[in-house]
């Protein structure tokens, strides 16, 4: 299984980079970071004055304490964000237990949903496509739902049937192929190509 630590010589950082991104709203204190990573308090501080010179976080003073919070400017945010999704929370639970969920061929988290950000109406959290053991998908949806105290929108669909709604320019799939995501599994230029290309075999197989 994949961990941040592989990319990160500090597992103090790899830490701090989980707790930021997983909670991105959020701002800390040192003591809720050292807390929340159960490393010395002198390291927790080293590693963040290390990356507030990196500019990978900001700090500011209220009252009397000092909060740190990531910076979403970072130029490698986004790549951060994918690999904490990747190897923390839900993300993590989806890729480890891909095997027993079905045979799958995508499943990607919404960018909203990756940034902690409140879902819009008809939001999809998570697309799921192939074949789905159905009960084994929610009883891992329904711990974070627990977790995150509201439900986690999911859409599941055979990989037929997807393709056929994607050809079609089904408004539902086009507006989750518009929109930004964290590919949990599959090729992420498949998930949005794959119906141009079937039906650019389909046209060539009836000439």
């Amino acid at each position: 299984m994949a961990l941040l630590t592989d990319f990160f010589v500090s597992k103090v950082r790899a830490k701090l980079l989980q707790i930021f991104l997983s909670e991105p709203k959020e701002i800390f204190y040192v003591r809720q970071l050292v807390r929340k990573t159960g490393e010395e308090i002198n390291a927790v501080r080293r590693e963040l004055k290390r990356m507030e010179e990196r500019g990978m976080v900001r700090k500011e003073a209220r009252a009397n304490r000092v909060y740190y919070s990531f910076n979403k400017n970072y130029l490698f945010y986004d790549e951060l964000l994918h690999l904490v999704v990747k190897t923390s929370g839900l993300g993590r639970e989806l890729i480890k237990n891909k095997n027993k969920i079905g045979k799958i061929k995508f499943v990607m988290l919404s960018g909203r949903f990756s940034r902690s950000l409140d879902p819009r109406p008809g939001d999809v959290d998570l697309l799921i496509v192939g074949e789905v053991v159905l009960p084994q998908l929610a009883a891992v949806v329904r711990g974070f739902e627990t977790k995150l105290g509201r439900d986690i929108n999911y859409t599941v669909m055979s990989k037929e049937e997807f393709d056929f709604r994607k050809k079609r320019r089904d408004p539902f799939i086009h507006s989750i192929l518009l929109g930004s995501r964290v590919m949990l599994a599959g090729d992420e230029e498949e998930l949005v190509a794959g119906g141009q290309q079937n039906e650019a075999a389909s046209n060539e197989n009836r000439q």
